[in-house]
């Protein structure tokens, strides 16, 4: 599985930017994704996440603002982000999983964008 991160940029606090995440590579492997942040010198943190089922959500002070969704056709994942705050720059990953398995044999795999980078000057 190959990610490959795209649309950031330089915005003005309260303006809005669509992130994008293409997928190649195998897949119909894929359980779920994530889109993480890293701000200038802090930790990475999740920011939105999606599962196999569709199912969406994002956390902490990005809920309301950020939204993931994903275009199967397209084979890519999306994060629109609203009401930009200076606080929301940061280098943006979007990350995939693949695990399952059974019987006793199990497979957990994780793939990583290499990020892209979002400014919010205030």
């Amino acid at each position: 599985v190959q990610l490959q991160a795209s649309g950031g940029g330089l915005v003005q606090a309260g303006g809005s930017l669509r992130l994008s995440c293409a997928i190649s590579g195998n897949i119909e492997s894929i359980n779920d994704m994530t889109w993480y942040r890293q701000p200038p010198g802090k930790e990475r943190e999740l920011a939105a996440h999606i599962s196999n089922s569709g199912r969406t959500f994002s956390v902490g002070s990005m809920k309301g603002r950020f939204t993931m969704s994903r275009d199967n056709a397209k084979n890519t994942v999306y994060l629109q982000m609203s009401s930009l705050k200076p606080e929301d720059t940061a280098m943006y990953y979007c990350n995939a999983r693949a695990f399952g398995g059974g019987d006793g044999s199990y497979y957990y795999n994780e793939y990583w964008g290499q990020g892209t980078e979002v400014t919010v000057s205030s």
